[in-house]
């Protein structure tokens, strides 16, 4: 898993891009990025699944934001990444965390 940053000069947003990369242990059909940004909404639409098997997708988001995220793939296993800037408690009274993203 990766996420590249990229601040925008002409509005106070940052290009975020998710990569998802192909793993030996799971067989994803699907794998979204859900997080407080998109209200935690599980029915948001799926990353884009390239031909290497690796899920792409791309997001604006507000700079000076912090943002709380996971990975939902085939709609039942959560995830986070690895490249997060920090981890958060997901505040479900058990030991989950968020990945978290400084913006």
């Amino acid at each position: 898993m990766s996420i590249k940053k990229q601040f925008l000069k002409s509005k106070p947003e940052c290009k975020v891009t998710f990569k998802f990369e192909k793993r030996a242990d799971l067989s994803p059909t699907s794998v979204k990025v859900v997080g407080n940004f998109n209200d935690w909404n599980q029915q948001t639409d799926p990353m884009k699944q390239l031909k290497s098997g690796d899920h792409t997708q791309t997001i604006y988001l507000p700079s000076g934001s912090q943002i709380q995220f996971r990975y939902l793939v085939n709609d039942s296993i959560w995830l986070n990444d690895q490249d997060a800037d920090s981890f958060i408690d997901a505040g479900m009274g058990n030991a989950d965390k968020n990945s978290v993203l400084q913006l």
